[in-house]
């Protein structure tokens, strides 16, 4: 028989695990302790490089370790996406998105990993507009009046996408959904090739961002229809949100977004929310930004894993109406 008094066997038991119920406060207030690294699932030169390069100095300058970028293209996006799944969850591998992570489990049939149970979102980072454009020998000087042409002359009218499954592909594609017109896909290797692409008239129209456009819509050499937004683009002031030029519920804006694998501490979590969150609300972040036509958002991690969700509904919607085949 056991004569130990039973709340010295308690008292014990809470004295041997009580170093496990520290460990996660002391972790987080130690956060980060090493190198961070920050996957960017797309190649260099893109939207994805420059904001996350910007983010990356700004949380190194804040908390005194360094945020590394590292570059993981490949797999449109998801080899980024899959290895940060994948990687221990202790704060030290994140990811920057795009609405790739909304899109993927519609347009894939068979992914690695699960957007929904392997990563926990951070914080929604950013947002770029996307705009519609059409090369100058179309006729059509408005949104409206390209649809009519469209409606007239079904599958008569192409355009170019950034590749299958891109936002470039699927506002066209909302679009004649919404419209009930047909026009013909043209798939290029990136929304750069695609530009060239319209510039040269090999494609009619082109719906890309802001920031990669607004040199060739200056220069003449597009033409530019609706902002897909629900403001007009500072960069290009004169042209019309879609809503504007007659066209309701076709905003298609490109967003960003940090994630961390899905079993990350909850205070790591948090810590890493603050820190974007005053990241990008500093005057040079925001005008270093601006200068490349982004615009910082931000975001609770509740309020994020909301909007991906609704995202990810409203993204099947499309892929579905679209008839596109998963992968």
């Amino acid at each position: 028989m056991n004569h130990f008094p039973r709340a010295a066997r308690a008292a014990i038991a809470l004295l041997a695990i009580a170093p496990w119920l520290m460990n996660g406060t002391v972790e987080a207030q130690a956060y980060p302790a090493k190198t961070v690294r920050v996957i960017f699932p797309f190649p260099p030169g893109g939207p994805t490089d420059l904001l996350g390069r910007a983010i990356a100095q700004k949380l190194s300058d804040q908390t005194g370790q360094q945020f590394v970028p590292d570059m993981r293209a490949g797999a449109g996006g998801n080899l980024g996406l899959e290895l940060a799944a994948k990687a221990p969850a202790d704060g030290y591998t994140i990811v920057l998105s795009s609405p790739l992570v909304a899109i993927s489990p519609s347009l894939y049939a068979k992914l690695n990993y699960d957007p929904a149970k392997d990563l926990a979102p951070i914080a929604q980072v950013a947002v770029i507009q996307n705009v519609m454009l059409v090369h100058p020998s179309v006729p059509a000087k408005s949104l409206k009046e390209l649809i009519q042409l469209a409606r007239r002359s079904p599958g008569k009218f192409s355009f170019g996408s950034g590749g299958l499954g891109t936002t470039t592909h699927l506002a066209p594609e909302l679009l004649m959904s919404l419209e009930k017109i047909k026009m013909v896909h043209v798939p290029y290797k990136g929304s750069g090739q695609a530009l060239i692409g319209l510039i040269g008239g090999d494609v009619d129209t082109l719906i890309m961002a802001v920031p990669a456009a607004s040199g060739q819509i200056h220069a003449g050499k597009v033409r530019a229809l609706a902002v897909l937004s629900a403001q007009r683009s500072a960069v290009i002031p004169n042209v019309p949100t879609a809503a504007e030029a007659g066209v309701a519920n076709f905003e298609v804006p490109i967003w960003y977004g940090m994630l961390a694998p899905a079993a990350t501490p909850r205070d790591i979590i948090t810590r890493l929310n603050g820190e974007l969150v005053k990241a990008l609300a500093t005057p040079d972040m925001k005008e270093r930004l601006a200068t490349a036509g982004i615009e910082p958002v931000t975001s609770t991690p509740e309020q994020f894993a909301a909007f991906i969700k609704s995202e990810t509904v409203r993204y099947a919607a499309v892929i579905k109406d679209a008839g596109i085949k998963p992968e």
